[in-house]
């Protein structure tokens, strides 16, 4: 181009504008991501894992204490006979020492001694009866006679009583008039044991209300006895036989349980079996 040449001017008008490249989307924007399901992690696997390495480690703690304490020489027991271990060290003088009880206040003393001697007096006019019906005749009543004499299934009765702890039953019986009969039980259980004499008169309180050929009834409190009741049986009727009457009285005092029986074929008032229960619990 020659010095004097001109330039051409450039056309008017907007210049064009480069055109801008596609962006990729996003992963926001992707679909494929979006729609991709998510994997959850098992539930329980962590807490399985925990427990497991618990109990292993229980487990093998307790192996390691074992060994180690087998391993051990055993450690000697103390002496059964040591001095210093009596209590007081040194034994009460005279003055100081505490009188005995009485007689009339150790109740230990009076059972310990001839159970027969704490048997209710019979009444005047009262004859005895059949010594075999009672045992032996001379107040000490066997177990298994009792038990066949008073109860339904005696050799159960028998095997409970045993296993309470009882230690002897005295006896005494007596008739009035011409059918009234009366039989008193005296049943000391292991002497100073208590929970036997209890076990006996809860089981015997809760066998009443619900035999359905016994009292059948609650009965009726002895006072001052505790839990002790006295029960009137309902009328037995066979055909051919005069009806029967019965009545029944339990009490505890102590380490002896008391049981009271009165049959007839009138009507037994409360007065009768609640009096003797009374005159009883007072020997004792």
């Amino acid at each position: 181009m020659e010095p004097n040449d001109t330039i051409p001017a450039a056309p008017e008008g907007p210049a064009p504008v480069p055109p801008v490249p596609p962006v990729p989307p996003g992963p926001a924007e992707s679909p494929a991501v979006a729609d991709a399901p998510v994997r959850r992690r098992p539930r329980g696997r962590t807490t399985l894992i925990i427990a497991a390495a618990a109990l292993l480690g229980i487990s093998g703690g307790a192996a390691v204490g074992y060994g180690i304490q087998a391993e051990r020489a055993p450690t000697p027991l103390a002496a059964l006979s040591q001095p210093g271990l009596g209590h007081p060290a040194k034994p009460l003088s005279a003055d100081r020492a505490p009188a005995p009880l009485p007689v009339a206040q150790d109740r230990r003393v009076r059972t310990d001694g001839d159970l027969r001697k704490l048997l209710v007096d019979r009444p005047e006019g009262a004859k005895k009866t059949i010594t075999d019906e009672l045992g032996l005749g001379d107040g000490w009543e066997p177990i298994d006679q009792y038990a066949e004499m008073n109860y339904k299934d005696p050799h159960y009765v028998f095997e409970a009583l045993t296993e309470q702890g009882l230690r002897r039953v005295a006896s005494v019986a007596w008739e009035q008039g011409k059918y009234r009969e009366t039989e008193v039980h005296l049943l000391q259980f292991r002497s100073g044991d208590v929970l036997g004499a209890a076990e006996h008169l809860e089981s015997q309180l809760v066998y009443m209300p619900r035999d359905k050929r016994g009292a059948g009834n609650e009965g009726d409190a002895i006072k001052g006895s505790g839990e002790g009741r006295y029960f009137l049986y309902p009328v037995e009727r066979e055909a051919g036989y005069l009806p029967s009457y019965r009545a029944r009285a339990l009490a505890v005092r102590g380490d002896i349980v008391l049981d009271i029986h009165i049959s007839d074929t009138v009507p037994i008032g409360k007065k009768a079996i609640r009096t003797l229960a009374e005159r009883q619990l007072e020997r004792l």
